[in-house]
Order: C-alpha cells, then structure tokens, then sequence
C-alpha cells in the first residue's frame, strides 16, 4: 500500500501535514479561521477565505484528513494526476469563495449570528472527492451487523449493511462533525461542489480545462514517451534491415548454387587476386 500512481495525493497529504505542523510551531493559528462578525464585516480581512484550507488547528484533523485522503487515492488513479489536480484546484476556489459568502451574508443573519465561525482545513476539498469517490469506485464487499439475536436466516436476519467503503465514510463524518456547525458547513459545500462537476452543472468548458502538465510533472513523462517511442521504432526499423539483408543473403545464396562449379572456382581465383 502507497502512494504509487498518486502523486498529487501524496502531495496533498504531505503538504496537509507539514503545513499543520509549522502552524503550530510558529504559533500562527489564529490566522486560519474564520470569525465573520470579527475579521469579515469589522476588520475586512477577506484574504482569509484563500488561506482557512491550507491547514488544521488540531492534531486529531489532521490524522482523519491524512487517513481519508490516502484512502482516496484510488480517485487520482482512475482519473489521471492532470484531472485529478485541475479538481482540486477548482474546488479549492469555489469552495474558498462561496463557502464564507454563504456564510457571512445568508447563515449567519437568519440564525440571528450563532452561525458564525469557519473552522480551518480543507474539509470541503476532501468532501469534494469524497463525491467522486462514492460515484465511480464501486465496493469490493458487503458484510451485514446483526441487531437481532433471532434464529432466522442469514438473509432474513434484520440488521445493517455496510461495505468495505463504509470505514472511510465514517472517517470523513467524524472529520465533518470535528467542529460542527461550521465544520458541516464546508463539508456539505464541498460536497454538492463535487456533485456539481460530476453532474456537469458547471460551465462545460471549465470541466473540460486543464492545468499545464508541468505542475504535476507530465514534461519528464511526456519526453520518456517520447523516447521510448523512438526507441521502439529503431527497433522496427532494425528488424526490417535485418529481414531484408537476411532475403538479400538468401537470394545470393540462391544464385550462387545456379552458378557453375568453372564460374565458382574462376570466383575465388579471382578473390585472391
């Protein structure tokens, strides 16, 4: 089990952590949530909503978002890392954007401002590929829990289904109820974010968009290609040279057997001479 074939993954959990970590150290936590009656509408610092999912102000976040980013990776893998990296990053701006401002102009007046805090982290990223996650990676197994002690039948006895999916969901609830109401917040904003591209409400040609290969190295993969097309065609090449000067080999050999044994000899006098 690893990273293999998942390379902005690993970035994102490496990068969760070690930002995490360095808040800590540097004692700047204050800096990453969201208080909107304080830093929005009194301070007017907007440049919050660009940072508050850089990072998490706990230890216990951190350890449930690394667990259900790495058990996600399966994302990266099927879609590819360039698809894969262009989704993150337009989940990272809309639910930067509309998150706070959903919040601040909306939740808060009708909720007569108890709605007023937004945690740190990028819960709402991880609960964007959380819907991709339930919609094309199909369970592997079903296993039920009995809630009664009943002698009936295995498929008549009442209980729960889960799957072997269900562990990470249950991971990524915790991570949503970590903080609630705020921490629900972003991870139902980050959800229905990621419904949205899966059902394509938003504009076609920002699904379709792409960021340059260079950000998730495709430049070395793309000239490794590259040579090892090359490479296969000399191959191709050598091997119809071969063929033909072996067709060529043969075809003397034909015509020196129709030689006469005087032609022959004349032949190797005349070699030696």
């Amino acid at each position: 089990m690893s990273f293999t074939n998942a390379p902005v993954t690993r970035s994102l959990v490496y990068g969760l952590v070690a930002m995490s970590i360095a808040v800590s150290l540097l004692d700047i936590k204050h800096y990453f949530y969201i208080l909107v009656d304080l830093h929005i509408w009194r301070f007017h610092q907007t440049w919050r909503a660009l940072i508050y999912q850089l990072c998490y102000t706990n230890s216990a976040e951190v350890l449930f978002a690394a667990m259900t980013l790495y058990n996600m990776r399966a994302v990266e893998r099927m879609w590819g890392s360039r698809k894969f990296a262009t989704f993150i990053f337009i989940s990272f701006l809309f639910t930067s954007i509309f998150t706070p401002t959903i919040l601040a102009l909306f939740l808060r007046p009708l909720t007569l401002g108890l709605l007023n805090y937004l945690p740190a982290g990028p819960t709402p990223i991880i609960f964007a590929v959380l819907a991709q996650y339930h919609a094309i990676v199909p369970p592997i197994y079903k296993y039920k829990v009995a809630t009664s002690t009943s002698a009936a039948t295995d498929d008549q006895t009442p209980g729960i289904m889960f799957s072997d999916k269900s562990y990470r969901y249950l991971l990524a609830f915790q991570l949503a109820l970590f903080q609630w109401p705020g921490s629900l917040l972003g991870a139902l904003m980050g959800w229905l974010v990621g419904l949205s591209w899966r059902m394509e409400v938003l504009p076609r040609s920002l699904i379709r968009w792409r960021l340059p290969g260079w950000v998730v190295g495709m430049r070395t993969q793309r000239r490794s290609q590259e040579f090892e097309g090359l490479r296969r065609r000399l191959e191709g090449e050598g091997a119809s040279t071969g063929a033909a000067t072996g067709s060529q080999s043969q075809a003397d050999g034909e015509g020196g057997r129709r030689r006469t044994m005087g032609q022959q000899v004349m032949d190797q006098f005349h070699g030696a001479f």
